[in-house]
C-alpha cells in the first residue's frame, strides 16, 4: 500500500519515529551547547528550532538521502546531530542511485562525507576539551587520550553506518535484479513455449498437406487408370473376351498397386510399438514411435517410388491407350530419396492429366540427369477434336495436380513450369536441384 512518498505504511511510521528522535536530540544538544556558550535565551531558542528542523529532514531520507546528511553536518558544529548523521549516512548508502557510474560517484561522495563528519567531530571535541580538561586531569587522564577517544568516537559514528548502508543497498539491488531476471526468464520461457506450439501447429499443417498431396497423386493416377480400363472392358467384353480378361487382370493389378501405395502413405498415421522382451529388466510397457513420410513402416515392402519405377509407370499408361515415348539421358547419379520420389510423382501426375484431358494422344517423357540434379519434361500432342471431356467420362478433377507438383518441386529448391504448347498440346517441365 503506497502512502505519499512511502511504498508501505510501516515505512512511513518508521521515518516519522526516527525524525522525532533525531529532532529531539538535535534540539536538546544544540540548546545545551548554546547555553554553555553563554548565549542569550533567544539564541538558545533559535538553535533549538534549527535542531528540530534539521532532525525533521529524515522524513525525506528515502527520496533525497543527501539532505539529512547535509543537515547533520550543519548541526555537528553545535555539538549535536550525531543521531541524524548516523541515520543519514546509512540511508545514503542504502538508497544511492543505480548505474555503474552513479555507484562510483556515490562511493566518492560517501568517503568525502565520512571524512568531513570525522573531521568536524574531532574539531568540535578538541574545541570542547578546554571545559573537560580539568575534570580529566583530576582522574589522571592525559589530554592526548581525550583526542584519541574523540577520533575513535568520530569514526564509530560515521564509518559503520555508511558501510552497513552500502551492504543493505547492495543486497536490496541484488534481490531486485534477481527478481527482474526471474521475471524475464519466465517471460522468455513463455515465448519459447508459444513458439514451440506454433512450430508444432505448422508441422501438423505441413504434414497434412503432404499426406493429402500423396493421396491425391496415388488415387488420381490409379483411379484414372481403373476408369479407363473399365470403359474399355465394357466395350470389348462381348466382342473380345480374351482382351476383356486381360483388361480385368490389369485392373486387378492396378488396384493392388493402389492399395500398396495407400498403405505406405497411411503408415504415417500409425505408430510402431516395439514389443518389450519378456522378462527384460526395466521394461514396463511399450514405447510408441511415430512414423513420418520418408520412413516407411517396416514390413510394408516399400522404400518409396523413384526414377527406376518410371518404365513400369510408362507401361501402365501405354496399356491405358497413351502413346508414350520414354527417354532417359545423362550420366546417372545417386539422388536423395525425396528427390527420386518427387520426380516420379511429377511424371505420374503429368501422365494422369494427359489420360484425363487428352486420351489417345502421343506423350513424350524425357528424364535427364544434369549437373547437381535431374531435369524432366512431359509433353503431349494436341488432343482430337472429338475428345470427350474428363468430367463426362466420370474422371474427377480436383484442380490440385499442377499445384501439388509445383509445391513438391519448390520444396526441394527446384523450378517448375507448365502450360500449353504452340501446337495445342501441353507441357510440364521440372528441374530438381540436389547439390548442396
Amino acid at each position: 500500500m503506497r502512502v505519499g512518498a512511502w511504498t508501505r505504511r510501516r515505512s512511513m511510521w518508521l521515518d516519522i519515529g526516527l525524525a522525532v528522535v533525531a529532532a529531539g536530540e538535535c534540539a536538546w544538544s544544540a540548546a545545551v551547547f548554546a547555553f554553555r556558550q553563554g548565549l542569550g535565551t533567544a539564541a538558545v531558542a533559535a538553535v533549538a528550532v534549527f535542531g528540530l528542523v534539521a532532525g525533521s529532514t529524515l522524513l525525506v531520507r528515502r527520496r533525497w538521502p543527501l539532505i539529512p546528511v547535509a543537515a547533520a553536518l550543519a548541526t555537528i558544529p553545535l555539538d549535536a546531530g550525531y543521531t541524524l548523521l548516523m541515520i543519514g549516512l546509512y540511508t545514503l548508502g542504502a538508497y544511492r542511485p543505480e548505474g555503474a557510474a552513479s555507484r562510483f560517484a556515490e562511493r566518492r561522495v560517501m568517503s568525502a562525507l565520512c571524512a568531513l563528519a570525522i573531521a568536524e567531530t574531532v574539531i568540535v571535541s578538541t574545541l570542547t576539551l578546554g571545559t573537560q580538561q580539568q575534570e580529566a586531569l583530576r582522574h589522571g587522564v592525559a589530554e592526548y587520550v581525550l583526542v584519541i577517544l574523540s577520533v575513535l568516537v568520530a569514526v564509530a559514528i560515521s564509518v559503520p553506518p555508511a558501510i552497513l548502508g552500502l551492504y543493505i543497498g547492495a543486497k536490496r539491488r541484488l534481490l531486485v535484479a534477481l527478481r527482474e531476471r526471474a521475471e524475464g526468464l519466465e517471460t522468455e520461457l513463455s515465448l519459447l513455449a508459444d513458439q514451440a506450439h506454433e512450430r508444432a501447429r505448422r508441422a501438423r499443417v505441413e504434414e497434412r498437406t503432404r499426406i493429402a498431396r500423396e493421396m491425391h497423386d496415388v488415387v488420381a493416377h490409379r483411379v484414372s487408370l481403373l476408369v479407363v480400363h473399365a470403359g474399355a472392358l465394357e466395350r470389348v467384353v462381348h466382342k473380345d473376351p480374351e482382351r476383356a480378361a486381360q483388361s480385368a487382370k490389369l485392373m486387378g493389378d492396378i488396384g493392388r498397386q493402389a492399395l500398396d501405395e495407400l498403405r505406405q502413405i497411411l503408415g504415417v498415421l500409425r505408430t510402431v510399438e516395439p514389443q518389450a522382451e519378456p522378462g527384460a529388466a526395466g521394461t514396463t510397457g511399450t514405447t510408441a514411435t511415430p512414423v513420418g513420410l520418408g520412413s516407411p513402416v517396416e514390413g510394408s515392402g516399400a522404400a518409396g517410388l523413384g526414377l527406376a519405377d518410371l518404365p513400369k509407370l510408362v507401361d501402365e499408361s501405354r496399356a491405358a491407350g497413351l502413346g508414350v515415348r520414354y527417354t532417359l539421358g545423362g550420366l546417372r547419379s545417386a539422388l536423395p530419396a525425396q528427390a527420386e520420389q518427387t520426380a516420379y510423382r511429377v511424371v505420374q501426375e503429368a501422365l494422369t492429366n494427359v489420360l484425363k484431358h487428352a486420351p489417345g494422344t502421343d506423350v513424350e517423357v524425357v528424364v535427364a540427369y544434369v549437373s547437381g540434379g535431374v531435369a524432366l519434361a512431359v509433353s503431349n500432342t494436341c488432343p482430337a477434336a472429338d475428345t470427350v471431356p474428363a468430367a463426362d467420362r466420370g474422371l474427377p478433377s480436383g484442380g490440385n495436380g499442377l499445384l501439388g507438383m509445383r509445391e513438391r518441386v519448390h520444396a526441394l529448391g527446384g523450378s517448375f513450369a507448365a502450360g500449353p504448347t504452340a501446337e495445342g498440346g501441353f507441357r510440364v517441365e521440372a528441374r530438381l536441384l540436389t547439390a548442396t
